[in-house]
């Protein structure tokens, strides 16, 4: 591939970090102004965060004012904004109307038409108890997902993936064997588990999977007082760090070149590597999801 190619398959990503409140009306009206700003500066690609229309822990209120998909006001906003901008819009994720009885956590991957491209329902849900006390249970409230998600960009394929699902590898494996060069993560995560977990958990799913990782997170104190970590990263196939976010709403953007997945998948191949294996155990259970594509 010559110079000239490659270069024409770069572009440059917008991780919009927010602190999305209470009601829907406020956080889009923060996020459209953070986009706006993306796009302004040049982004072709711009990715909010999970729940980006509203975080509301008690129930209730969370019933109160979901929509299903096709009624979403937030959603309809966000594509448009997507076509008059001419932009790639990724909103990390809405929390939608699914049933009478459960919401789903669904992402959604939009066009420069204002089409959506993909979406995706996260698979994995938070349900954690911490040593402090502090304590989720998304599946109380929230249908999980099923279906592992890949969509098309011009610069390459792009595997979806929600928040918790990071601390799932074998996702990424599969989305990566899929011919992902991209993978998604826009996320809420705690303070307290960001501070120990969230780097080394994104670096690690780039490196392993010789992908981009764009990750757009929400931050600080919400107005229903949950604290969330921040520090929205752009990773590259090798693991390094491109840009990060701060404690702050605001947005970060990094200059992307794919030909750096082919570089680091050609130093270490580890995708062509995997190898499918059994677990010799006398005491093993019933069977879980262990594995990955690979040679018998």
């Amino acid at each position: 591939m010559s110079q000239d190619q490659t270069r024409d398959r770069t572009f440059t990503a917008a991780m919009v970090q927010m602190r999305t409140g209470l009601m829907p009306g406020p956080s889009l009206a923060q996020a459209t102004k953070l986009i706006r700003q993306a796009a302004a500066n040049g982004a072709d690609y711009v990715q909010t965060p999970e729940v980006s229309n509203m975080m509301q822990l008690n129930r209730k209120a969370l019933f109160e004012h979901l929509q299903s998909e096709e009624d979403d006001s937030s959603l309809k906003a966000y594509r448009a904004l997507a076509a008059e901008l001419k932009i790639h819009l990724h909103v990390g994720s809405l929390a939608l109307r699914f049933s009478a009885e459960k919401a789903v956590n669904r992402s959604f991957l939009i066009g420069p038409e204002g089409n959506v491209l993909a979406s995706y329902d996260k698979i994995h849900m938070f349900d954690i108890e911490l040593p402090d006390g502090e304590s989720y249970r998304e599946s109380a409230n929230y249908q999980p997902g099923e279906t592992a998600v890949i969509s098309d960009l011009p610069w390459g394929r792009v595997g979806l993936t929600i928040c918790y699902d990071v601390r799932f590898p074998a996702l990424y494996r599969a989305l990566a064997e899929s011919g992902a060069y991209f993978i998604t993560v826009p996320s809420a995560f705690t303070r307290k588990t960001g501070e120990a977990h969230w780097h080394v958990l994104l670096r690690a799913r780039a490196i392993e999977t010789g992908c981009f990782v764009f990750a757009a997170a929400q931050a600080g104190t919400h107005e229903n007082k949950r604290e969330t970590y921040g520090h929205s990263l752009i990773i590259d196939p090798w693991g390094e760090i491109l840009a990060e976010g701060d404690v702050e709403p605001g947005i970060i953007m990094a200059r992307i070149d794919p030909a750096k997945v082919e570089t680091a998948r050609g130093a270490i191949p580890s995708l062509q590597h995997g190898r499918r294996f059994g677990v010799s155990d006398p005491k093993a259970g019933p069977d879980h999801l262990h594995l990955v594509r690979g040679s018998a």
